[in-house]
């Protein structure tokens, strides 16, 4: 991707308090950054290391262009995972994220590295499930603000109520939004470890009945388990999220099965 910056950039590590073994590699929501995983070390284990994505431009004094497509984000982020493949990792997606992060481990496994022991997807119906709901990436301010709140309820006042600071925030929103929205699965290729799905129980986009789907795209069978919430759940029930992941991630089958 000619004109990104170093792509060490796009890495922030949360630490836990012991001996760094594991690492899981965790990708924002639309319009969300590294904050969103800032307090998941508190809750798993001493030895991982969490390292959150941030994608090109997406920093106020940033001169990155920000990406057009999923495509252009696995290929900016790909030599940063690679790059910490030494230890045994996993890699975790929020709506948005989930998408990447799924092309990010297919990627993975067709590479001459060591592959990821899990991928954890939420919030988001399979990739080959666009929905019904408009596009809204395009949209003026105002309606897009009002489109985003109507299907997520993503903005927080503080933000709403400092035009400053939405002004800052809005190209990295808009810009998510499009790549959610213009997403096309970029391989026919199943994720081949194991693959865990989470979602809100009230979550409109996706509704807990459509978390199914993911099966499609994974040779073994996938685990799915929701929480009281929203599409935030995961900020709202953060610690149990965690938790079984911790707990989902303690051993991992040496061979293709049921996860």
């Amino acid at each position: 991707m000619s004109g990104r910056g170093d792509y060490k950039d796009a890495l922030l590590r949360f630490p836990g308090t012991g001996e760094v073994a594991r690492r899981i590699f965790c990708l924002p929501f639309a319009g969300g950054g590294p904050a969103a995983f800032r307090l998941w070390s508190h809750t798993l284990p001493a030895d991982v290391d969490v390292v959150a994505v941030r994608l090109p431009g997406r920093t106020p004094a940033s001169r990155e262009p920000m990406p057009d497509s999923a495509a252009e984000v696995v290929e900016f982020l790909l030599p940063a995972i690679e790059a910490n493949a030494d230890l045994p990792f996993a890699i975790f997606g929020h709506s948005m994220g989930a998408l990447l992060a799924f092309e990010l481990v297919v990627a993975l496994e067709a590479a001459d590295v060591s592959p990821p022991q899990r991928l954890f997807v939420s919030g988001r119906a399979a990739p080959d499930e666009r929905g019904t709901r408009r596009p809204i990436h395009a949209l003026a301010d105002a309606e897009f603000l009002a489109e985003i709140d109507k299907s997520f309820g993503g903005i927080p006042d503080v933000v709403r109520n400092e035009p400053d600071l939405l002004a800052m925030l809005l190209p990295a929103l808009r810009a998510d939004v499009r790549i959610y929205e213009t997403y096309e699965p970029l391989t026919d290729r199943k994720v081949r470890c194991p693959m865990h799905v989470y979602g809100g129980i009230d979550d409109r986009h996706p509704q807990p009945k459509e978390l199914a789907g993911w099966q499609r795209f994974a040779e073994r069978e996938i685990s799915i388990r929701t929480f009281v919430g929203d599409h935030f759940y995961l900020n709202t029930a953060r610690e149990a999220l965690v938790a079984d992941i911790a707990q989902r991630w303690s051993a991992v089958p040496s061979r293709v099965g049921p996860a």
